[in-house]
């Protein structure tokens, strides 16, 4: 799926998934720079991200794959 990945100072990253018009803080993440790992955002979700360099700017669009079954895609 398509999300978008940002930073704010108030919130700190974030992610937007533009087809649930859903937006959430991210709150852990597999790798210190992001890319190549999951992350969990706040809703519990958690998202395969692909593998980038680490000083890739923000915000960017990516496709995120969802892991596990809840919900759907």
């Amino acid at each position: 799926m398509k999300v978008m990945i940002r930073r704010s100072p108030e919130t700190g990253l974030s992610i937007y998934v533009p087809k649930k018009d859903l937006e959430e803080p991210i709150v852990e993440t597999e790798h210190e720079t992001l890319w190549g790992g999951w992350i969990r955002i706040a809703n519990g979700w958690v998202l395969e991200l692909p593998q980038m360099a680490a000083d890739t700017r923000l915000p960017i669009t990516i496709n995120a794959r969802k892991r596990g079954g809840e919900g759907d895609e």
